[in-house]
């Protein structure tokens, strides 16, 4: 049985999923999360780790009321924030990330989201991943975002063999056609709650379950297609 595939056979196999994903969900990479500036956006983007997008723009509602403005932002009693923000988790760390980025939005980059990655990453509270959804979604560049759903997945897909999420997104690139770079987190999310769980996924129904290295290894199939 063979259990791994050179480069060029993992973009083939790529682009074969990547047409299964788009009959599934759609040909557009959607992002749930709701905003209408683009501080709103990247805030929303912090808080969103480790929570899901439905809590964060429940809260984010009335949030953006109370903060109409990122220089209320800046000048947030950070108590007061935490509280505002309690129920998305790691209130402390996103309330006191939230008002230093906002102050660095203010003083170093005219009061405007940069759209440059290493300028993006600079910010405080702003990883690769965050970085990578803001470019993608708040200005249309090519970007690998890589969540916990996405390095899982894409593990299982191609046996990448990396747990650390800079090494799967290097791959990644390398692997899924720039052009869909974007798709590939928005819909292997997707993917991740309704088929392919951290626990019990569900390969016996999945859709490209004769793309995946993780399906065929368990079952003892040789791909054929």
């Amino acid at each position: 049985m063979k259990t791994d595939f050179d480069l060029e056979e993992k973009k083939k196999v790529s682009k074969q999923i990547i047409n299964q994903l788009k009959k599934r969900y759609g040909n557009n990479a959607l992002c749930h999360l709701v905003a209408k500036k683009d501080y709103e956006f990247l805030f929303a983007v912090m808080l969103s780790a480790q929570c899901t997008d439905d809590r964060v723009n429940k809260v984010t509602k009335d949030l953006y009321k109370k903060y109409n403005s990122l220089n209320s932002f800046a000048v947030a009693d950070i108590k007061q924030l935490e509280k505002d923000i309690y129920s998305i988790g790691f209130y402390h760390n996103k309330a006191k990330n939230i008002i230093l980025c906002a102050n660095e939005l203010i003083n170093k980059h005219n009061k405007k989201v940069p759209s440059n990655f290493d300028e993006l990453v600079k910010l405080p509270g702003v990883g690769r991943k965050t970085a990578n959804v803001v470019l993608g979604h708040l200005y249309n560049i090519p970007s690998m975002a890589v969540d916990t759903h996405v390095n899982r997945i894409s593990n299982r897909l191609f046996t990448l063999n990396k747990k650390n999420p800079d090494k799967v997104e290097e791959l990644l690139k390398n692997i899924i056609d720039k052009k869909y770079w974007v798709l590939w987190n928005t819909h292997i999310i997707s993917f991740g709650r309704e088929i392919c769980m951290s626990l019990k996924p569900k390969c016996s129904i999945c859709f490209i379950n004769k793309y995946c290295d993780y399906y065929l290894r368990s079952n003892y199939v040789e791909k054929k297609f």
